[in-house]
């Protein structure tokens, strides 16, 4: 592509002002274009030489949007989706992929189709983190990786007015915190063998799931993702065990956090202050050796960088249609596994 890549942005909510609008401004390569929102005065507020269509529909029929990125409510991705690539347009929808495995498949025939590149905002592929752990992993230094428990706890007692909290397609905690942490196993392992899920409702208000845990099952490891909005006390982001030893880490990744705090982002931006503990046998009798283990730095940015440079020619998107694929699966296979109370198989 010789030029910037025109991107338009869906709708002005929480995840287009939060994570969108700022990563696609801090990104080489990439000029926003147009906004999407029946508030006019907001956008313009906010983003003053940005032009603003009153429909998604108008924003696609823009000659001048090579990319729609799509922040919406999760029951919306798949009708918004298959409109943008119908005008012709490059998508990125934010994660979930849609709210069934069939949604997401049919995308994927309708950008093979039109011959337009589809990616998923997995964005926290690049927490600190979680690159450290991946880090830590590819190195070897704790042997055979045989557990690896992986928390998202947060604590909100009061049930929020939004649509991620109400019975509706796409709504509750395993399609909001989920995909995240099923992205993340199936990076560091690849497709698990079986899952087990068990969704529960623990705030008194809770019309929806705010409470998950998830097993799947892997060669000699086992893996389990959890995330909770009524915990309270400080819980480990990630505990692995292996045959040489252990890593804990606490403490998330802080690029959300300065994000929501309107900080643009920049390199270094994403360092963590807090580091992990790498606990190593030394020896042959079962000793330990205890030490800090140095956090690598976030970087949100990563995602958008790639995607100017699949636009241009050089590779594939950042995260690619099978590996949203991937994570769909996995989500409706949870979903028969809770309704089931048993192990499913993949």
């Amino acid at each position: 592509m010789p030029h910037d890549v025109n991107v338009a942005v869906v709708g002005f909510g929480f995840a287009s002002q939060t994570f969108h609008v700022p990563l696609i401004l801090a990104t080489p390569g990439l000029q926003l274009t147009a906004v999407s929102s029946s508030d006019a005065a907001k956008v313009a507020a906010a983003l003053p030489e940005v032009a603003v269509a009153a429909t998604p529909q108008a924003l696609f029929a823009r000659d001048d949007v090579d990319l729609v990125v799509i922040p919406t409510p999760n029951e919306t991705h798949f009708t918004l989706a298959k409109a943008a690539l119908a005008a012709g347009k490059h998508v990125v929808l934010d994660k979930p992929f849609t709210v069934t495995l069939a949604e997401a498949k049919q995308l994927k025939s309708l950008a093979d189709d039109a011959g337009r590149r589809l990616s998923v905002f997995h964005n926290r592929r690049w927490d600190s983190d979680f690159m450290t752990l991946k880090a830590l992993l590819a190195s070897g230094e704790l042997g055979r990786v045989v557990s690896l428990e992986s928390r998202f706890d947060r604590f909100r007692p009061a049930v929020r007015d939004r649509w991620r909290e109400k019975p509706r397609p796409g709504g509750g905690i395993w399609y909001d915190l989920g995909p995240h942490l099923l992205d993340q196993a199936c990076e560091l392992f690849g497709m698990p063998r079986a899952i087990q899920l068990n969704l529960a409702r623990q705030r008194d208000e809770a019309s929806v799931e705010d409470d998950f845990l998830c097993l799947l099952d892997y060669p000699g490891c086992r893996v389990s993702l959890a995330a909770s909005a009524l915990v309270a006390a400080e819980t480990p982001r990630f505990r692995v065990h292996g045959t040489q030893g252990s890593y804990v880490k606490y403490g998330l990744d802080p690029q959300e956090a300065r994000l929501k705090a309107g900080e643009t982002p920049a390199p270094a931006w994403g360092v963590d202050p807090r580091d992990g503990t790498l606990s190593l046998a030394e020896g042959s009798e079962g000793q330990v050796r205890e030490a800090s283990h140095a956090t690598l730095p976030g970087d949100y940015l990563a995602y958008y960088r790639g995607v100017v440079a699949a636009l241009s020619g050089s590779g594939e998107m950042p995260v690619g249609v099978e590996d949203a694929l991937r994570s769909m699966r996995l989500l409706e296979a949870g979903l028969d596994s809770h309704r089931q109370g048993r192990w499913v198989s993949l």
